[in-house]
């Protein structure tokens, strides 16, 4: 037994995050009667999965409600400091090795059938495998927010996501105009605005995705900048905290005083705001008992089918080809991360498992020989 369920009910926990996402999600569509139909849809199949996640505690098996899925490792844009890239998990081509469609629909299956309420869709590219947005769309129990870069997204991406409201396309910007592409490429934040525009005329629910730096943070927590968003029908803003990959980007990720900002500004936005979502990654770890990675609270599947802790912890000894999804949850590996102190440790902050990443390769040695 995890010696975190001394300190509080971990599944309790995370039903109280989902519950509180999808309730402030439903405030932020009020004047949308589609979404709002939706979601209230989804509440009830969240609300149904919560009670198998439950059950399934209640007898030993812990269930994460949430998965992250990296459908391709193909992408079209270079952006600076991308860590998949500099993890070699993200190239120009797509390998013939991926996952099918099918595969990743008998995982989205297997996901509904255990209680898993949300599965981030990334890559990678991920709107590059349109045959798996699909797949998805047709699992209307699971919220799928998609990851995307914005710049293939056109008409007929537009139709399938207007039929399939379970599919909510979540934005990457990083800031106004110069942040963004600088980052991203020349135009690219034109084109994000545009795809805005079309999805707010279609009256189409989507999101933002900021990654915080030390360069950015100030203006991506601002009024001006998210009033910019609300005003063009953003319902969602996820703030994922920058992790250097390189001793050259350490500058760029937040330290104490960026967090303990960004904290501050989450809470008053949250009560001042509601007409949109705020959403920190890692957040507070010290809330939650520490990283709820490795399946505490999700984990990763890379588009081979590696069942990794986090997508910043690229490390794996169980492949979802060879095995269930339910087997790859209690790999050694995340048997190992979660009964051990690894999750807990003091860190500087961010992630913890990427700071602690020796110590993850001697589990996964160990387990591995």
């Amino acid at each position: 037994m995890n010696r975190l369920s001394d300190h509080f009910d971990l599944q309790a926990y995370l039903t109280a995050g989902v519950e509180g996402v999808v309730s402030d999600a439903l405030k932020a569509t009020l004047k949308d009667p589609r979404e709002s139909a939706f979601l209230l849809r989804f509440a009830a199949a969240s609300r149904a999965a919560s009670k198998r996640r439950r059950a399934l505690e209640d007898a030993g098996e812990h269930i994460p409600p949430f998965l992250i899925a990296s459908i391709t490792s193909q992408c079209n844009l270079h952006c600076a400091g991308c860590y998949s890239r500099c993890n070699h998990a993200t190239v120009d081509a797509a390998p013939v090795e991926q996952l099918s469609d099918a595969e990743w629909l008998r995982i989205f299956e297997e996901a509904d059938e255990l209680g898993v309420s949300f599965i981030l869709l990334a890559g990678g590219e991920p709107m590059l495998r349109r045959d798996i947005i699909e797949a998805a769309g047709k699992r209307p129990n699971i919220l799928f927010p998609i990851f995307t870069n914005g710049t293939v997204i056109g008409a007929s991406y537009m139709e399938l996501l207007d039929r399939c409201r379970n599919l909510i396309p979540i934005m990457s910007i990083e800031g106004e105009r110069e942040l963004t592409d600088a980052r991203r490429g020349a135009g690219v934040y034109d084109r994000l605005i545009a795809n805005m525009d079309a999805f707010h005329r279609r009256g189409l629910m989507f999101g933002a995705s900021v990654t915080v730096t030390t360069q950015n943070l100030k203006e991506v927590s601002s009024d001006a900048f998210l009033k910019q968003l609300s005003d063009r029908g953003c319902k969602v803003v996820i703030f994922v905290e920058f992790v250097p990959v390189t001793s050259e980007s350490r500058e760029l990720a937040p330290g104490e005083a960026e967090r303990a900002y960004l904290r501050a500004a989450l809470e008053r936005l949250r009560a001042e705001h509601p007409e949109m979502v705020y959403i920190s990654f890692p957040g507070d770890e010290k809330s939650s008992g520490g990283c709820v990675a490795a399946g505490r609270g999700f984990f990763h599947i890379n588009s081979h089918g590696g069942a990794e802790p986090c997508p910043f912890s690229p490390y794996s000894d169980v492949n979802v080809r060879n095995s269930s999804l339910r087997e790859a949850m209690h790999s050694p590996l995340f048997t190992a991360l979660r009964s051990g102190d690894v999750l807990l440790d003091d860190h500087e902050g961010g992630c913890v498992l990427y700071e602690k990443r020796a110590q993850v390769e001697a589990l996964l040695a160990g387990k591995t020989e």
